[in-house]
């Protein structure tokens, strides 16, 4: 980690047009400079180029990066799908407390939320992580899907998957 850490100073601390060197010191260990060493064989980094920003004059306004509520983009993913429930056997959950995961690409974008449909009908709280949780579901067959949302707006759902809850019955 130490190696790594001082080439990142290295980096900082240089100007953007110095050459950086490799070389092993004495000790074995790999050192960068942005100067080869006497006597010691060096082999100069190629560095991918530097990020950079440019300044905003004062008074002018910089570009925005978010759509207006107006102009948002409809943004489709290719894969968005729930996992983690078996189909061809019951799902055992004696509490009838279980997660399940969500599977999407690319990453869930801006606004957008995940809302689960269970029986057709929205359950829990809309959120965006991709791990979500069902508590209390009475035992029996049900149907689950995912739905992408933005406000109340459905922007995608996910194919229904059926699955049975096996719950244990205790008197």
């Amino acid at each position: 980690m130490g190696r790594g850490f001082l080439f990142i100073l290295l980096l900082i601390a240089l100007p953007a047009t110095a050459q950086i060197y490799k070389y092993t010191d004495a000790n074995g260990a790999t050192a960068y400079s942005n100067q080869p060493p006497d006597g010691v064989s060096a082999q100069p980094v190629d560095l991918p180029p530097l990020n950079s920003i440019e300044r905003q004059p004062p008074g002018e306004a910089a570009p925005t990066a978010k759509a207006t509520r107006n102009e948002q983009p409809h943004t489709t993913y290719e894969v968005l799908e729930l996992t983690g429930l078996p189909t061809s056997e019951a799902l055992r959950a004696n509490d009838g407390t279980f997660t399940v995961t969500v599977l999407i690409t690319p990453r869930l974008q801006g606004p957008h939320l995940l809302r689960l449909l269970l029986d057709g009908q929205p359950y829990g709280q809309p959120g965006n992580v991709p791990t979500l949780q069902l508590v209390n579901i009475d035992r029996g067959e049900h149907r689950l899907a995912v739905q992408v949302i933005d406000g109340e707006n459905v922007v995608q759902q996910s194919p229904a998957v059926t699955f049975t809850v096996q719950r244990v019955h205790k008197p």
